[in-house]
């Protein structure tokens, strides 16, 4: 199923530390009339599914509601990604919330974390998250951590506010690119990305929504610009890879194993990393789409 982060705008109204987002530029924009033409032409491209993210969206709550009400029209699934800095009372909660499922939104994703909530009220998240419940609106919350004991207590407020959230692994690039990484050990996982598209507002699309497109050295993800190819043919560039497919089915770890990494090692990086220390080496890069040329028929585990 393709499905696809838009973009609309970089803008946002809070500075998280973390935000793997933020790129130091100044912040971009669609134009409206532009962003409806992208949506049509995702439709007829065969996309189900939008997510509206990058900056905050609900700065632009007019447009969003334009947007999704178009999706809508169109039979496409919605969501909104928001760090809830309008939800500062129930009632300012209900306004925003009835208003988006008005115009078609299928599901509200709020942003929450130790970075997050230095700028925004934890109580916004539940004005949010209980405001989707009073109204019928599908939510979830995706609670942004890097599994260190300081966030023990973010994680206990949604549960004391019996709130349906989600964990999600910060990703150690943009603001984030400097934190220290604490050693974590799992199971040796598989790893396997959907890679979900992300589209720019300048109208880049990368093959993946979430570090890939700061990978600076080698560029890998990036599907062109639909300003000058056929949304269906980025997308099709995307499926036909031979690479991008092995990292949807093999898995990135497998794909580390057939790199010269150990074990010891890949149990040590957290998926995004592993991505970037595979697929941002040129050297590492070049020898890896050589052998999924060849179908990986080298490859040991």
């Amino acid at each position: 199923m393709r499905t696809l982060a838009f973009g609309y705008s970089t803008r946002c109204n809070i500075k998280c530390d973390h935000c793997v987002a933020a790129d130091g530029g100044e912040p971009e924009k669609m134009e409206l009339g532009q962003a409806k033409e992208l949506i049509a032409e995702m439709a007829e491209a065969r996309v189900q599914g939008i997510s509206f993210t990058a900056g905050e969206p609900l700065i632009y709550l007019d447009d969003m509601g334009e947007l999704v009400a178009l999706c809508h029209e169109l039979g496409l699934y919605t969501r909104v990604v928001t760090n809830s800095f309008w939800a500062k009372t129930p009632d300012r909660a209900d306004n925003i919330i009835v208003f988006l499922k008005q115009m078609g939104l299928s599901q509200l994703r709020l942003s929450y974390s130790r970075w997050h909530q230095k700028n925004v009220l934890r109580q916004n998240i539940v004005n949010g998250a209980e405001s989707c419940q009073r109204n019928g609106l599908d939510y979830f919350i995706s609670f942004v951590t890097d599994f260190s004991a300081a966030d023990d207590e973010y994680e206990q407020f949604l549960r004391d506010h019996k709130l349906r959230f989600f964990p999600e692994p910060v990703i150690f690039s943009g603001r984030a690119k400097g934190f220290e990484r604490l050693p974590l050990r799992t199971d040796y996982q598989a790893n396997c990305c959907p890679m979900n598209p992300y589209l720019a507002p300048n109208l880049d699309l990368f093959a993946c929504c979430d570090a890939g497109s700061h990978f600076s050295r080698t560029n890998f993800f990036h599907l062109g610009n639909a300003g000058e190819s056929s949304l269906d043919a980025l997308f099709n560039r995307s499926e036909t890879n031979p690479l991008y497919n092995y990292i949807r089915t093999v898995g990135i770890s497998t794909l580390a194993s057939f790199a010269g990494f150990t074990a010891r090692e890949i149990v040590q990086y957290r998926k995004c990393e592993l991505c970037e220390k595979l697929f941002n080496s040129p050297e590492l890069l070049g020898l890896l789409e050589k052998e999924s040329a060849a179908g990986l028929k080298n490859c040991r585990r």
